[in-house]
């Protein structure tokens, strides 16, 4: 069949015109979320193709900070105002094209920090005295002194549902002077180990006030947590691509043996959560104790995992990850162990990763819980650990706790408020 050349001319615009609208579609759902966008310390995550379709290329306004793929290259020098990229995605679709532009503020280089922060609970006290929130600190993430004489800086009685509180964690903000801090509500010394239902919360501008509430789940969300047996661990993330802190915790089932992440955004007050918490992540064999970093591109779920066999009898265990490039995952599980004892037979737990200040190197710590030991091993990857474990010296006995850096200045309050820094950490840089 033939066509004129009118009829051609015609339907060649009537494609034209399908693409134009197509195209303004893709572009008008293409987004940076708004917390990467005024704040861009991770990398940009980059759409290469519209619904509709349409492929997209990106460009730079400053590669020297923003590569065209949105890898970041360099933060913001700490004077001045935050460096402004403008990221152009260009789209095109048959002879269709468009240009939309966005404007990305890339957050200041790491604050100077002069040592660290350990919170952490005791494990060779009196038993009912354990399971309360203590602070320790070190100049050099190796040598630590416990503040307040290791005594409680919060008594347990006044956060908790239950009494005691278990595996704090602390998260430095956004904002680089506030501090999130969650931990297990839970007192073994009083209820056992039967059930626990929910979690503390806490939040300071100072590291020495903090506002405390905590979550039962049992209570709060009876339709979905009512038969739940055990809430572990809980751990705080700032999540970029919504501009929120997400809460993520172990929870088990009382007529369920399976172990499972589940997690839900934080409440603006840090006092309780936006909805219903739902599951996280479901490790194929169960897991506790997780806890997440990012570097370059890549979130890295650590945890305490296992290995089953077919009859469900387990034969090793210990530290594991998985990796997901959102914190919506999917997670991607890695089933060998990193930690030095897994192959020994040693059991550890608790593990946490932290940075070393102004370095590249990384420490996973954990819990020798069975021997009152405490040890690391260092990485400069997140995928590769240095085989032999060290050893941090304590005038304290934690238990699964976790670590932050902190400046000068917070180290001065701390310990005008409870005493026991070393003098090389109170020494003015």
């Amino acid at each position: 069949m033939l066509f004129g050349a009118a009829n051609l001319q015609a339907q060649t615009k009537s494609l034209v015109n399908n693409d134009e609208r197509k195209i303004a579609v893709d572009a008008e759902a293409l987004k940076i979320p708004e917390a990467f966008a005024k704040n861009l310390h991770w990398n940009l995550i980059l759409a290469a193709r519209g619904k509709n379709g349409s492929v997209i290329n990106w460009k730079s306004g400053n590669p020297e900070y923003i590569s065209n793929d949105g890898v970041l290259k360099k933060s913001s020098p700490r004077t001045g105002k935050k460096v402004k990229v403008m990221m152009t995605a260009l789209l095109s679709l048959g002879k269709a094209k468009l240009k939309k532009t966005f404007n990305v503020l890339v957050a200041y280089q790491e604050q100077p920090l002069a040592g660290y922060l350990f919170t952490y609970f005791e494990g060779s006290g009196p038993r009912e005295m354990d399971e309360q929130l203590r602070f320790g600190v070190s100049a050099d993430a190796i040598n630590w002194f416990a503040l307040n004489k290791n005594q409680p800086i919060i008594a347990s009685d006044k956060i908790s549902g239950t009494g005691g509180i278990r595996d704090p964690h602390i998260l430095r903000g956004e904002d680089e002077k506030s501090f999130y801090l969650v931990a297990t509500d839970m007192s073994t010394a009083k209820n056992g180990w039967g059930h626990n239902p929910g979690i503390v919360m806490l939040k300071s501008t100072n590291l020495t006030d903090w506002k405390h509430a905590f979550v039962d789940l049992e209570k709060r969300y009876p339709s979905k947590f009512k038969n739940v047996q055990w809430v572990w661990a809980p751990q705080t993330i700032y999540d970029p691509a919504v501009g929120k802190y997400l809460v993520y915790f172990t929870v088990k089932f009382k007529d369920d043996a399976k172990l499972d992440f589940y997690s839900a955004y934080s409440n603006p007050d840090f006092s309780g959560f936006e909805n219903e918490p739902t599951l996280m992540f479901s490790p194929k064999y169960g897991a506790i104790d997780g806890d997440i970093i990012y570097k370059d591109g890549t979130y890295h779920f650590f945890f305490k995992g296992n290995t089953k066999d077919e009859k469900g009898k387990e034969f090793a265990n210990g530290i594991r990850q998985a990796t997901a490039k959102t914190l919506a995952g999917p997670w991607k599980e890695d089933f060998n162990y990193l930690d030095a004892y897994s192959a020994k037979k040693i059991v550890v737990e608790g593990s946490s990763v932290f940075k070393l200040n102004n370095t590249s190197t990384y420490v996973l710590m954990y819990d020798l819980y069975t021997s009152h030991r405490y040890e690391f091993q260092r990485s400069e990857d997140l995928y590769n650990f240095t085989a032999t474990p060290e050893s941090f010296t304590k005038n304290f006995y934690p238990r699964h706790g976790s670590v932050i850096g902190i400046t000068w200045e917070e180290a001065q309050r701390l310990n005008d408020k409870w005493g026991g820094a070393p003098e090389i950490l109170l020494k003015k840089p």
